[in-house]
């Protein structure tokens, strides 16, 4: 068996091997031994247009069982076929039945075309791909961007014979190619493999066979950064080996890659091993699972026609293959990762995510997140699936299971219906998103965006101004907040961040439901912070989009700062005594905001009738420097009139200003009154102001008997 598990072209790999492995060397390790991507990369090429794997690709490939065998032949692809059809695997997804490597003569003929061996093929490739569509099936070869392919008996590769072999293939009825890596002869990655994806492209034209293109690379060039816009899916790690320390850390190699992935253009982590004895059940399912959360090819490496009862339950698991198989077309990212235990979650297109807890160690854990730390939020609870065992549940926020040693649970995470957000003047980061899809590391609530880990950003600041609240992403990135209706509008400064210092460009856009209502431009890290206002009245979705600005620079971080969404009506129409009227906020200096009282700095009602200078007044708010009080206004009113002094019940100290706020601006000032003062008449105009806000602050003279009375504040609303 040991031998059965040693394939016979690691010789030619070997050196390619050590170059790819030093190139992923050379990246930043993270826990866990996370391949963390250098931020001066290049942003991801887009993906290729030829309409193929929309989502990744699901097949068979026989060298995980086979190797360069002679079981190796047309006998096992036509028995693979079948397996597909009899054991519902075809139904499942799967999709092509491809041959690897060995399936040619040593030589090409004297035209220069390559050979099928007649030992293994006796009718040919094209009598085999026949067979395999006759099932409904598609059909998949190998070759290799060198002189010789890998195996050591040195077959003919495809460097130099690119249209020949294209055009060749394609009139066999290849529907995929997986194009190997070695004998390269040293010529440039790119130049190779663009070469082979051009000739792809003028088979398909002038045969009409589309034909899926499979870059095995291995990741020694960091082909995610330029193979999207050449192939369908590339190798971003060596060969993998049936043994759970060789998948678990090409899993970890493959994990930070997400932002390259989408639509047509796959990171691919190699094949599947499940079935082929090296791992235990436990291990094959975080294997399967694992794989399925990154949105990878699904590939099966065992030979299904002895597979077990238990083998084909994981490969069939459907629940899991629908994770893959998502058309939003996500691949999961990392969110938590200490101590051997991992958290991933994966957007869905229904709104959802996919969570994987994976224990690393070798005793059972109890691994857990929350709703929120996978990045999603706003309803009131959320439906729980596992996706193995298949058990149901409901959570309004924690998620946790008691994981076993190398063993996955995966939860399939649905929300319930959404919850808009409470009337009043809501700063975006203190709310619930639906959902939220970082470019790099988690969108951060009050934070940048440091790109790594939660938390890791720093204080939001555009242009040298620093902001409290708001949220930092990184372009691409995508949130979103269920509105219900109930929200009327959004302001917001937008910018990429201070901490850009490597340059960057980004464009902000909002959009309600489909329709885009506010659009920054193109902004760099050179620019001050931009305002923008958002009409949502009647919107049910919030969307917040940052794009890159097209600079191919990947060092985009981009904030949303102050973000201010209005929800609700604001008082009725009338005139409205305020202390009537429900705030939206009160913070005092001692003891609470009292409504028709005077502040007596205590409990609450222990103040007095509101008097200044002999003046009493029925209603009003009684406060104590320093005090701020907010009410919402939701636009609906028009004017404030008030008088303002230091209450009667302060005989000879306290002094200080009364300040009236619109939307964060500075409307009406009092100047400095004292016990001596009698009391002043502020007026303000407040027409389609969202907020307002009564301040007072003390007038800086240290003494903390600042008893300051709003009196007979009346608000007239349209």
């Amino acid at each position: 068996m040991s031998s059965f598990r040693t394939p016979s072209r690691t010789p030619f790999r070997t050196p390619f091997r050590k170059r790819a492995g030093a190139a992923l060397a050379s990246l930043p390790l993270l826990a866990g031994g996370l391949v963390a991507l250098a931020t001066t990369a290049a942003a991801p090429a887009a993906a290729v247009d030829n309409g193929l794997a929309r989502t990744p690709q699901m097949g068979f490939n026989n060298w995980n069982s086979t190797h360069c065998r002679a079981e190796f032949n047309e006998a096992m692809v036509k028995g693979i076929a079948d397996t597909f059809v009899s054991q519902g695997l075809k139904d499942a997804g799967y999709t092509y039945v491809n041959l690897d490597d060995c399936w040619a003569q040593p030589n090409r003929d004297a035209s220069g075309n390559l050979v099928p061996d007649p030992v293994r093929f006796p009718h040919g490739i094209k009598a085999v791909a026949d067979y395999v569509h006759s099932k409904g099936l598609k059909f998949g070869l190998y070759s290799s961007a060198g002189t010789k392919t890998c195996d050591v008996q040195g077959f003919p590769g495809g460097l130099g014979h690119e249209r020949q072999d294209a055009d060749l293939w394609a009139s066999w009825g290849v529907d995929y190619l997986k194009y190997d890596n070695c004998n390269n002869n040293g010529v440039d990655a790119e130049q190779r493999y663009k070469a082979m994806g051009d000739a792809l492209v003028a088979a398909t034209r002038s045969t009409g066979r589309p034909i899926l293109y499979s870059i095995c690379e291995w990741g020694s060039n960091q082909p995610w950064t330029w193979a999207p816009a050449v192939g369908n899916s590339w190798r971003t790690t060596g060969d993998i080996s049936d043994s759970w320390s060789s998948m678990i850390s090409i899993a970890h190699q493959n994990q930070s890659l997400a932002p390259y992935a989408g639509p047509g253009a796959w990171n691919d982590p190699d094949m599947l091993e499940v079935g082929n004895g090296g791992m235990t059940d436990t291990e094959y399912r975080t294997h399967f699972s694992l794989w399925s959360q990154m949105a990878a090819p699904l590939l099966i490496g065992s030979d299904l026609r002895s597979a077990s009862a238990s083998t084909l339950a994981i490969l069939k698991n459907t629940d899991v293959i629908a994770v893959d198989q998502d058309p939003l077309g996500k691949q999961g990212t990392v969110v938590s990762n200490s101590g051997g235990l991992v958290v991933m979650s994966k957007p869905l297109a229904d709104g959802g995510r996919s969570v994987t807890l994976t224990n690393e160690n070798t005793s059972t854990k109890t691994v857990s997140t929350t709703v929120k730390d996978i990045g999603i939020g706003g309803a009131s609870s959320y439906a729980l699936k596992d996706l193995w065992s298949k058990a149901t549940s409901t959570t309004t926020n924690a998620i946790s299971a008691s994981v076993p040693a190398h063993g996955t649970v995966m939860f399939r995470v649905t929300p319930g219906s959404p919850v808009p957000p409470p009337t009043g003047l809501n700063q975006l980061s203190d709310l619930p998103w639906t959902s939220a899809v970082g470019g790099w590391g988690p969108v951060e609530r009050d934070r940048s965006n440091g790109e790594r880990a939660a938390g890791d950003g720093r204080t939001l600041t555009i242009g040298g101004t620093a902001y409290a609240k708001g949220l930092g992403t990184h372009a691409p990135s995508d949130i979103s907040y269920y509105l219900g209706g109930a929200c009327s509008s959004l302001g917001v400064d937008v910018g990429v961040d201070d901490e850009s210092t490597n340059g960057g460009s980004v464009r902000f856009q909002v959009w309600r439901d489909e329709t885009l209502v506010a659009d920054s431009g193109v902004r760099t890290a050179a620019d001050p912070p931009r305002h923008l206002s958002a009409d949502l009245k009647g919107g049910s979705k919030l969307r917040l989009v940052v794009t890159d600005g097209g600079d191919g620079i990947n060092y985009d971080h981009a904030d949303w700062a102050d973000a201010k969404l209005a929800c609700g009506a604001g008082p009725s129409a009338g005139t409205h005594d305020l202390s009537d009227l429900t705030w939206s906020s009160a913070t005092n200096g001692w003891g609470p905001v009292e409504r028709d009282r005077s502040n007596a700095e205590q409990a609450a009602g222990d103040g007095r009738v509101l008097t200044i200078g002999g003046t009493v007044y029925a209603k009003g708010l009684g406060t104590h420097a320093a005090s701020s009080v907010s009410y919402y206004l939701g636009g609906s009113c028009s004017s404030l009139t008030t008088a303002v002094g230091v209450d009667d019940e302060v005989v000879s100290k306290g002094s200080v200003v009364f300040q009236v706020w619109r939307d964060g601006a500075l409307v009406a000032d009092s100047g400095r009154m004292t016990s001596a003062d009698a009391a002043r008449a502020l007026s303000v105009d407040l027409a389609g102001a969202l907020e307002v806000r009564l301040v007072v602050t003390d007038a800086g003279d240290g003494v903390d008997y600042d008893h300051a009375d709003w009196a007979g504040p009346r608000l007239v609303c349209a």
